[in-house]
């Protein structure tokens, strides 16, 4: 895992403005709705998130399911079960992750979280496209969802 981080570090600090960094994140492969309760603690109505993501629904009515999540305090990616990193979609999704990771080394500092998803996502679509793929095909995230998940709405 730490070549392949090794690698994903390398790519994204060449093609994007992120400094590099070989500190690599913790990865744990964990269940989708814990993935779930990292993203969207704080924003569930119970005192125990995962109480509201009953029968494996990974994510809160009305949003997306979320594929991973990396946790600054930690510097950890969480990756679902089941990841193996074998077709460019799900390297994509650690690629989107990483990219996480290095603003949070790199102290970059954006008016939202969403802001941040902005350099994840083309990063992403980026590393999708190298082998013919998009993010509408791989994760149904077609431009107007991209300009919404993205954009700081106050």
């Amino acid at each position: 895992m730490n070549a392949l981080l090794t690698a994903i570090v390398m790519w994204l600090s060449t093609n994007f403005d992120l400094p590099p960094s070989y500190d690599p994140p913790r990865v744990e492969f964990v269940h989708a709705t814990r993935i779930a309760v990292l993203r969207y603690k704080g924003l569930l109505p119970n005192r125990r998130p995962e109480i509201a993501l009953i029968n494996d629904q990974a994510s809160p009515p009305a949003q997306r399911e979320v594929v991973a999540v990396y946790h600054d305090a930690t510097r950890t990616i969480y990756l679902p079960d089941g990841w193996t990193g074998r077709t460019p979609a799900e390297l994509s999704v650690l690629v989107h992750e990483v990219v996480h990771h290095l603003q949070s080394l790199a102290r970059i500092k954006y008016e939202c979280p969403q802001a941040g998803e902005k350099l994840a996502y083309a990063a992403q679509e980026k590393w999708l496209g190298l082998f013919g793929r998009d993010l509408a095909r791989d994760f149904e995230v077609d431009p107007f969802t991209l300009l919404v998940s993205t954009r700081c709405i106050h």
